[in-house]
This record gives structure tokens, C-alpha cells and sequence, in this order.
């Protein structure tokens, strides 16, 4: 991993779920690899009044929740771990904090490095980029970087708006857009895939492949984001964004090379190349619907509209599924399905290439089926035709398996952990980019004002895959999809 980095981290929402759960144990994890080490202070900042023990504390049981055991160095961690009440819509608490900045620069031989995390809602994103200007938190020595999380906007129009604000702060290539699904091993792993590959590289294009499938599956409902999720949807929550990247590297060209500026070029260009509808074909082509309540594994769980905080006549979204063309000449014409739901049968994200069928010395033959595991399980599968043991001529269907095993999986970087730590060296290739960010608003906006006027919702059965509509989508062209699991115990 990356050498030292000298910083202070300032984390907006430093009492919050995602830092708690996600972004103190990545850091702690390049505390261990030695990325952050002695010249680091991290300053928690949020409303609630703690002090800087009661604040080196939660980190401390964030860590040990992560499943780290090593005291010694947990202690020594969160030593470095300081904290200030803070109103972000108030000017002299970012002089306070400014202040407070600067002293641990000193303290810790910082070298005027920040890196300003924003891990709270997105309607403070503005003020908090308006006031670290106004203020002039920025230094003037070392490195200003911002890491912001999703959402980036709810549409273009509130994307472009909260983009010009922080760009009145930040250049461009200070901004790290985050989508924890760019820091996956096995998402990553596809450039690899295709490009290291004489086999796939020369087979990649609408000549050879029939279909590609991507699914996102939740087995759990909304739980306790209700108040999030009525303002996002799946459409917003997840095609957005971890469609959208997967989508990204499974049509892009070979980037001339592995750098940031090769990668963000080709990425660019393949959100350009995505087949823009109408909104008539976009009610055509996109189905969505919205769990109702079943008893899944002998307990019976709500509907989406029973769940706290649902209005009992929400039209949000908790599935989505679509079928997505590109105009790249190498793969026009190929239909790319995604799905994604919160409710369903188990919990995956996986991408299947569908070749198409072959006629040849055995006759008509079906196509192999490539699939990446991207989570929980992680690996690869290629299904593929095989003579069967003992006849000379029949054929069967086997399976070649690669799976990481569970400690291989349990030693690698977490998706936080390599993401800040690119962040920290300053690595822009697992990043959005504003240009390919607007380009998916304006994709997605289309499907949105296609639903606009639509008040009814189609609902599916909690632990089903969806509604019937998400697989009729696929039945055109002979096309169905491949990961198809079944619940042996839902019931009505």
C-alpha cells in the first residue's frame, strides 16, 4: 500500500452512521498499513456537545465493532482523534474549527495537508464549501482535497447547482466524488478482466455476446433510512450510481492506459455513448414496482408502505428494472439489463455476459455464460458446453469456478479503506467525474419525468426477485435472466 501521508482529516458528521460503521475502521486500516501513522489528526465535527474523550471512545468502539482486537494499537489510533461541536450553517465555528486546524497542523508536522470529509446529509454540501471559503480554511501549503458521498443531487439540475457551489471552493481535480462500489475488488477487476484477456478482448462486441445482466439485490427492506429513501427511490439510490459505474466498465473502450486521466476518458465517453429514450420508450423499457408484505423465512415482514416514516400512499421506488442500449459501434444493438430492489430473495451483486449461441461440429450449441461475483461472494464463473463422461457426442453444461475464499476476502483492503487511501495519494481513478456525473443525471432524469404522472405502483411479494413486468422485459429476443434464486419458504 501507499507510503505516510501526512494529513489532518476534517470529517463533517463525525458522530454519524457511516462514520461509525464504515469510515473509522477504513481509517484504522491505513493506520495498520502505515498510510496514516504518526502525522495525522482527524477532527470529528457535529452538533451533539462531546468532548475529546468521550469522542476517542466511539472510535475506539467503532474499531472493536469492525472486528479489530489489537488494543495497543486501537488505543494509539484514537489518540489522534479530536472533536468540535459544530453548526455548519454557523460562520464562527469554522473559525474555531480553523483554528483548531491549525494547531494540530503544527502539533503533528502536517505540512498544511487537509482532506474535508462530508459524511452528513447532502443538503449542507453547499453551506459547508461556501463557508470553508469564506473563512478561508483552505491552506495555502500541502493539499486541499474534498471527499464527497452520494447523493450528488437528486436530478441534473440540483447536481449541476450543488456542483457549481463547491467548485466555488474546489478545483475539479480536488473533488473525490465517492461510490464505495468503485473501491469493490471485484468491480475493479473487470478492466482486468477484459482487457488482460487476448480470449475476451476478441470476443467483447455485439458479434459475440447476446445479453448483459447486472443485478443489485437487497435481501433487506428500508429499515431505519425511511427518511432518506422517501427522497430517493432505487432509480436514485442505486442505478444512479453502482449501476452506472458497472455499466461504465462492462462497455467502455481499452483505456490507452492505467491512469486516471486514460480511465476518466474512456468512462466519459461510455456515458456518452448510452442510448438516449424518450420518456415513451423509457416507460418501455424501465419497470419499477415497491416491496409488499410476505412471510419470508416464517416471519412475516411489511410492506414498504407499513415501514416507519413511509407515507401509506408512497410511490417510491424500491425496485427498478431496465433494459439499456449504448450506441458504441462494438456493442450496439446488445441489450444490457439491470435490476436492483430492497426485499428480495438474497442478497447479491453480480454481472452475467451472455455469448451467443454457436452452431458447429456439435450442432447448435447454447451460448457460455460469464459471471462476476462482486458481492458477498467474490469470484467468477464461466459456464461453458462439455462433452459428458462416457458418450462420445452429447454434450452438458459445467462450470468453472473461481471464488476468493473467506480469509482471502477478510485480508483485503475494505472499499473505504483503498478509497480514502487513494484519496490520500492522490488518486482520481476510482472517482466520478463531474462530466460523467452530468451525463448520468441526464439519463436518469428521463426515466424519472416518465414516472412523473404515473400514480399507480406495481408491488412484488418481500423475498420474490421482483415484479412479473422485470422479467417480461426480458422475454423479447428469447432473452431471460440468469440468476434466478428461489425461496423455498416465502409465502404469501
Amino acid at each position: 500500500m501507499s507510503n505516510e501521508v501526512n494529513a489532518v482529516i476534517i470529517m463533517f458528521g463525525g458522530s454519524g452512521d457511516l462514520a461509525h460503521r464504515k469510515l473509522y475502521p477504513a481509517l484504522f486500516g491505513l493506520f495498520q498499513h502505515g498510510v496514516l501513522k504518526d502525522h495525522f489528526a482527524v477532527i470529528g465535527t457535529a452538533r451533539r456537545p462531546w468532548s475529546d474523550d468521550h469522542y476517542q471512545e466511539v472510535v475506539r468502539d467503532s474499531v472493536k465493532e469492525a472486528g479489530n482486537t489489537d488494543q495497543d494499537a486501537i488505543a494509539a489510533f484514537a489518540k489522534h482523534f479530536y472533536y468540535q461541536s459544530h453548526d455548519v450553517t454557523d460562520a464562527d465555528h469554522y473559525v474555531t474549527l480553523k483554528q483548531l486546524a491549525a494547531k494540530l497542523d503544527e502539533q503533528y508536522e502536517v505540512g498544511g495537508n487537509r482532506l474535508y470529509y462530508m459524511a452528513m446529509a447532502p443538503k449542507f454540501f453547499s453551506t459547508i464549501a461556501t463557508h470553508l471559503k469564506s473563512e478561508s480554511l483552505l491552506t495555502n501549503t500541502g493539499f486541499n482535497r474534498l471527499i464527497i458521498e452520494k447523493p450528488f443531487g437528486h436530478d441534473y439540475e440540483s447536481a449541476k447547482a450543488l456542483n457549481d457551489a463547491i467548485t466555488g471552493t474546489f478545483k475539479e481535480e480536488q473533488i473525490y466524488r465517492i461510490d464505495h462500489y468503485l473501491g469493490k475488488d471485484m468491480a475493479q477487476a473487470i478492466l482486468a478482466l477484459r482487457f488482460a484477456n487476448p480470449w475476451f478482448k476478441a470476443v467483447w462486441d455485439k458479434d459475440h455476446i447476446k445479453d448483459i445482466q447486472i443485478t443489485l439485490a437487497e435481501a433487506v427492506g428500508v429499515e431505519e433510512r425511511a427518511g432518506y429513501y422517501e427522497t430517493a427511490g432505487a432509480l436514485r439510490d442505486m442505478v444512479q450510481n453502482h449501476v452506472m459505474q458497472l455499466l461504465a466498465y462492462l462497455t467502455m473502450d481499452e483505456p490507452e492506459a492505467l491512469t486516471s486521466e486514460a480511465i476518466h476518458a474512456v468512462k466519459a465517453k461510455a456515458f456518452d455513448d448510452l442510448h438516449r429514450y424518450t420518456e415513451d420508450e423509457a416507460r418501455q423499457n424501465f419497470v419499477r414496482a415497491q416491496y409488499a408484505s410476505a412471510t419470508v423465512d416464517g416471519k412475516k415482514v411489511p410492506g414498504y408502505r407499513e415501514e416507519d416514516g413511509v407515507a401509506p400512499d408512497s410511490l417510491t421506488d424500491t425496485f427498478v428494472a431496465g433494459k439499456m442500449l449504448t450506441d458504441n459501434p462494438k456493442l450496439a444493438g446488445v441489450p444490457i439489463f439491470i435490476r436492483t430492489g430492497k426485499r428480495l430473495t438474497r442478497k447479491s451483486t453480480q454481472v452475467t455476459v451472455t455469448f451467443k449461441d454457436g452452431d458447429g461440429l456439435f450442432g447448435h450449441t447454447p451460448g457460455d455464460q460469464l459471471t462476476v461475483y462482486i458481492e458477498p461472494n467474490e469470484g467468477y464463473t464461466l459456464e461453458i458446453n462439455a462433452k459428458k463422461l462416457g458418450e462420445t457426442a452429447t454434450l452438458e453444461r459445467e462450470w468453472l469456478n473461481m471464488r476468493h475464499d473467506d480469509q482471502a476476502v477478510s485480508d483485503a483492503p475494505e472499499a473505504y479503506e483503498r478509497l480514502i487511501g487513494d484519496v490520500l495519494a492522490g488518486d482520481q481513478t476510482n472517482f466520478n467525474h463531474w462530466n460523467e456525473l452530468a451525463q448520468i443525471w441526464r439519463y436518469v432524469d428521463v426515466i424519472t419525468r416518465a414516472w412523473a404522472n404515473d400514480k399507480t405502483m406495481p408491488t412484488y411479494k418481500a423475498g420474490s426477485m421482483g415484479p412479473q413486468a422485470a422479467f417480461d422485459l426480458l422475454k423479447p429476443g428469447d432473452h431471460k435472466w440468469y440468476w434466478q434464486p428461489r425461496h423455498t419458504q416465502l409465502a404469501d
